[in-house]
Order: C-alpha cells, then sequence, then structure tokens
C-alpha cells in the first residue's frame, strides 16, 4: 500500500502557491501585446497587474493577473 504523505507534505509546503507563476512573455501572450517592453513600461507606470521580482527576473501571480484583468474589464463595461 503506497503512503501519500510526500505529496501531502508538499501540498503544506506550498501553502496554495500556484502551480507556475507567469513570465513577461506570457503576459504579452496573453493579451496580444506587441512586446516584452509594453509590460515593462506598464510596471514602471504602475498600470498593470503587480508583479514581483526573484532575483532579477520578473514574476507575476496567475491570480493577480486575473482580478487586474476583471477590474479592468469592468472598468471598460462601466464606461
Amino acid at each position: 500500500m503506497a503512503t501519500t504523505e510526500p505529496n501531502d507534505l508538499r501540498a503544506i509546503l506550498r501553502g496554495g502557491l500556484p502551480d507556475r507563476y507567469l513570465t513577461p512573455e506570457d503576459l504579452v501572450t496573453m493579451f496580444s501585446l506587441p512586446s516584452v517592453e509594453t509590460v515593462y513600461a506598464w510596471r514602471r507606470k504602475r498600470i498593470g497587474p503587480p508583479g514581483f521580482r526573484v532575483g532579477r527576473y520578473l514574476r507575476f501571480n496567475p491570480a493577480a493577473v486575473q482580478a487586474w484583468e476583471a477590474e479592468r474589464t469592468a472598468l471598460d463595461d462601466a464606461a
């Protein structure tokens, strides 16, 4: 009989983290943007989805990107 302890331990250690954080290239693909420079410009202007740095790499939480997209969609629908 196989035990499930290693999987349970991983789930506890992950603490509800997403399977994969998104890269700027992922956002370019998702939103059909011209380039990753658009993502970095959004970040400089603080108008894009919230991201964070892991060393020199920029990453985005998928849930935060979804919330940002829903907020932008609601603003556009209200206008």
